[in-house]
């Protein structure tokens, strides 16, 4: 019986991907502390546990009428970001893939009233939220690596149930995982007219006290294990636009028992701006006896299969 091992809410935005001395002029002359956050990750954790596959919930892949997950055998190649081709250009990678646990994740969608699909295409795109990650925390481990999209038209309820159908497929399989939610905190950038007055890490400069102090709020919760007290007040971190509706720590703690999970986080690096958004590194050991199991979601008269998957037609 498979088993989540370690979790983590991580930062990859571009930033860390740039040069040092790129970083460095962004940043006032100093090192911003996600770098040296991540490196001390890797070797305290990713380089130190027993674990088979890592499994990215990214914030930066949407999809729309399912959840997909990775099913390849191995994703190889050189990696250009659309959105930052100046800084991610040519990155090359090279992983294994768990179709085995991709398709126990679909498997388990129907149990949790939502839709997964494992998709193997070898031209599926991929994004920086996973790869980014990956070159601090994977290259050079041989370690599988999968991703797991965000449905852009689900809500709170939908990522969670994701998430539980995640914990299940990981129950179903001997694979020991660990689970990275790729993505920021509150997510609101400044314009681009004044984002370039804003690139240093200090985060006073995050685009709103309010979002400042709604970020804070949340660390400190997730460093007293109080899950329930985040799920409680989604809809009050809404207001600050968390990324991708926090659809990464919704599908991780999913997977992990929701309120009933009680890991406290770690925390590596500072908390950081990135042009008004908030970012962190928190990382949630395995507790004593393991995570909580998954929640069951209850029957859902409102969710129907059709031909084996969601109606197609009306999408854009």
């Amino acid at each position: 019986m498979g088993e989540v091992v370690g979790a983590g809410i991580l930062a990859h935005v571009p930033t860390i991907m740039l040069p040092p001395e790129t970083r460095l002029e962004l940043n006032e002359g100093r090192e911003i502390s996600l770098v040296p956050g991540l490196r001390q990750l890797r070797e305290e954790v990713f380089e130190t546990l027993d674990y088979d596959t890592v499994v990215v919930l990214d914030s930066h892949w949407f999809t729309t009428v399912e959840f997909v997950v990775t099913a390849q055998d191995r994703r190889a190649g050189l990696f250009t970001a659309e959105e930052l081709p100046r800084g991610m250009c040519r990155i090359p990678y090279d992983w294994r893939g768990d179709p085995e646990l991709a398709h126990a994740m679909a498997a388990a969608d129907a149990e949790h009233s939502t839709w997964v699909t494992a998709i193997d295409d070898p031209f599926l795109p991929l994004y920086y939220a996973t790869l980014n990650l990956w070159k601090f925390l994977g290259e050079g481990l041989d370690k599988r690596w999968i991703s797991v999209s965000v449905a852009q038209t689900g809500d709170t309820e939908d990522f969670l149930r994701a998430g539980r159908a995640l914990g299940d497929a990981i129950a179903a399989t001997d694979r020991t995982v660990l689970l990275l939610g790729s993505g920021a905190l509150s997510h609101t950038f400044w314009k681009l007219r004044q984002l370039r007055d804003h690139e240093a890490s200090d985060p006073a400069h995050i685009r709103t006290p309010e979002a400042y102090a709604a970020d804070l709020e949340r660390i400190s919760w997730f460093k007293d294990g109080d899950h329930k007290r985040v799920l409680d007040t989604m809809p009050e971190f809404m207001r600050y636009r968390p990324e991708s509706m926090f659809a990464h720590y919704l599908m991780m703690i999913g997977a992990l028992g929701e309120e009933d999970c009680r890991a406290q986080a770690r925390q590596y690096g500072e908390y950081e701006n990135s042009i008004g958004t908030g970012q962190v590194h928190l990382w949630f050991d395995r507790p004593d006896g393991g995570f909580p199991a998954p929640q069951r979601t209850p029957a859902d008269p409102d969710y129907v299969r059709q031909n084996g998957g969601p109606d197609l037609t009306a999408a854009g």
